[in-house]
């Protein structure tokens, strides 16, 4: 299995786990949206990753010899699963075992709270010095979440961050320790269960409903 769920005090929890660097291939992307599909009637949503990798990104293996309609499946379902998150009707936290880059951070940008273990790691997105230009969703949900003053630097010249550079960059919102990352977002997770009601669900659309609509329309549109 490449994701697997579990649920604890009506909290669900979300492990990507590929056995290496958490690719996101249209096999990950249906075995996260299956565990999705199941976590809906929890309160709180904890996405999480393997030791050292939340996620690498896009599987550019198959990206490099896949048809174009594929590749445009794969980046339009990466899209798909990260305004999914975005748009989730309850709280998301987000816990980030480690390098979170390219499409991996983009999901990232998906939850309310986003705590990451302290690490060499590696977080952002890296697609200019892959030659690829960004997809809608990969300006405008950054346009959403990151400091404005880092637009530039992150998207554009691609700057990778550790994990504490990419706190005030607005990658993440805290970093701990890497035995101490469970715990802190099963704590947030419980913090914001109290508030996980139709209010919280509201409210998040209301604030996110520029980035919603900006990106929805296109998520069908070919991207390569």
């Amino acid at each position: 299995m490449t994701a697997t769920l579990r649920t604890e005090n009506d909290i669900a929890i979300v492990t990507m786990d590929d056995g290496k660097a958490n690719a996101i291939s249209l096999t990950m992307l249906d075995a996260v949206n299956a565990c999705l599909d199941e976590a809906a009637g929890a309160d709180v949503l904890v996405l999480t990753g393997r030791p050292d990798r939340f996620s690498a990104g896009f599987d550019l293996k198959f990206m490099a010899g896949a048809q174009p309609e594929d590749v445009r499946r794969l980046v339009s379902g990466g899209g798909k699963l990260a305004m999914r998150l975005f748009s989730w009707k309850q709280p998301v936290v987000i816990a980030s075992t480690g390098h979170a880059i390219a499409m991996g951070a983009f999901l990232l940008l998906g939850g309310d709270t986003r705590i990451s273990a302290r690490g060499a790691y590696k977080v952002g997105a890296n697609e200019t010095v892959n030659g690829m230009t960004l997809p809608a969703f990969g300006t405008e949900l950054p346009r959403a979440r990151l400091n404005p003053m880092y637009l530039t630097e992150a998207l554009v010249q691609a700057r990778l961050y550790t994990p504490d550079e990419a706190v005030p960059v607005g990658w993440l919102d805290r970093v701990v320790e890497p035995g101490e990352l469970m715990d802190a977002a099963m704590d947030e997770a419980t913090r914001l269960k109290a508030i996980s009601n139709g209010a919280y669900y509201r409210n998040k659309l209301l604030v996110r409903r520029p980035a919603i609509d900006a990106i929805m329309p296109t998520l069908e549109q070919s991207t390569v």
